[in-house]
């Protein structure tokens, strides 16, 4: 009735397994600066104080309880993660190391291991390893626990995550067993976040339903919202499904370990050939909202609204040609784009059929600002300082808009 469960193990023969995981002749040979080299045993969830601490069903909290689960979720982290700081040093300009940031991380399962880890522990490495956490007894037993771990009492959703990554030094690389009722507003909040090059990569759980939606292609009823978003904005993968029973207390869905290495501004800028974010916002909204019309059809009010109510020139527009874009056959909308319904639309596509709509319909390559100038955006945005006109306007310099994504009540930027 309280929207709690009782802590009380649901199988008393259960014992988690004892894992090693240890590094590969390859991961020991990379640079010092990024290697995350360590020989660590993980075990189920840690064990809890008898009757204070109890999974609030408000919060969303499942705790994985499975040390094998734990290992695989952390390795693949450190994978993804490794690569996306390497790959971010040598083509973006990055600074060295990882930056990371657990999401959540309740009662310490992946916080512990992490921890056992010197080159995210020491403060003398170019790595880096805090938690943010909502809920204050997870606070205190973790800080119980890690007497000198960095853990903010705060919502990830109301989180700044520019100013984050201005006060570490670099994009953040995100990791977390995410809450299923909030999962898509913390990944809109991490795209939004990108808009400014605050964020590198994410690895994060979620419901597999979500996850398929995110990876899925076009033609398929998985196909939506989500997968238009952050297949434009990252590199999504599907690492693998999680069981049930590897978490207390057991969801009633299957889970799984996702991906996400996010677009630095520069590449996301010409992704979207000066198109506004905010405007691909309302074209999906409306598209997928009315997903079984034609997009035709569904447009038409918007239509009507752009061209300020004239009827003909609405429905010129929504039988107009589409912008021809000679070097990217794979952004090109059909000739017919407007006999589709929103599932046959990929996603570089939609930002075409937006462009369409709201323009530009000439864009300037030499316009996209260089990974130094969008350094300074990213700088301005997170300056403390700052008011929060000069941060908007620092935001906005690179076309991509300071919160487009992430609902109104989430955060200030």
């Amino acid at each position: 009735e309280d929207g709690e469960w009782e802590w009380v193990e649901d199988d008393p023969n259960f014992v988690a397994a004892t894992t090693t995981l240890s590094s590969s002749k390859s991961e020991q040979e990379q640079s010092s600066s990024t290697k995350i080299t360590a020989e660590v045993t993980a075990v189920a969830t840690p064990t809890l104080p008898s009757g204070k601490f109890r999974p609030k069903q408000s919060l969303g909290q499942n705790y994985l309880r499975d040390g094998n689960t734990v290992l695989k979720f952390i390795k693949t982290f450190l994978k993804d993660a490794v690569s996306a700081s390497e790959k971010g040093v040598k083509q973006y300009g990055d600074p060295a190391g990882l930056r990371v940031v657990e999401l959540g991380p309740g009662a310490g399962a992946l916080t512990d291991v992490l921890l056992s880890m010197p080159q995210l522990a020491s403060s003398q490495s170019d790595n880096s390893f805090q938690c943010i956490e909502i809920d204050q007894r997870s606070v205190e037993l973790l800080q119980e626990k890690h007497p000198n771990l960095r853990i903010t009492h705060q919502d990830v959703l109301q989180t700044d995550y520019p100013a984050l990554a201005q006060s570490e030094g670099g994009p953040l690389h995100i990791v977390g067993n995410l809450p299923y009722y909030i999962t898509s507003q913390i990944l809109f909040a991490l795209a939004d976040a990108s808009h400014v090059g605050a964020v590198r990569c994410a690895t994060v759980t979620m419901q597999w339903e979500v996850a398929q939606r995110i990876v899925s292609p076009t033609r398929t009823k998985d196909y939506g919202i989500l997968s238009v978003v952050f297949q434009l904005y990252a590199s999504p993968t599907l690492h693998f499904k999680i069981p049930p029973t590897v978490f207390y207390p057991q969801p009633k869905v299957d889970s799984a370990l996702v991906n996400f290495e996010f677009l630095p501004p520069n590449e996301l800028h010409a992704k979207f050939l000066g198109v506004k974010p905010q405007n691909l916002r309302r074209v999906l909204n409306v598209s997928f909202n009315q997903r079984r019309k034609t997009i035709r059809n569904s447009l038409k009010k918007l239509a009507l609204e752009l061209c300020d109510g004239d009827k003909e020139e609405a429905a010129a527009l929504l039988s107009s040609s589409p912008i021809f874009v000679p070097s990217e056959e794979e952004r090109r909308l059909p000739v017919d784009w407007y006999k589709k319904r929103a599932e046959e639309i990929s996603p570089l596509q939609f930002v075409e059929l937006t462009r369409l709509f709201f323009g530009p319909h000439d864009y300037d390559e030499s316009s996209t600002p260089s990974m130094e100038e969008l350094s300074n955006v990213s700088s301005a945005s997170g300056d403390e300082d700052g008011d929060d006109e000069s941060t908007t306007a620092a935001q906005n310099q690179n076309g991509l808009g300071k919160k487009v994504w992430r609902k109104v009540r989430h955060g200030d930027n």
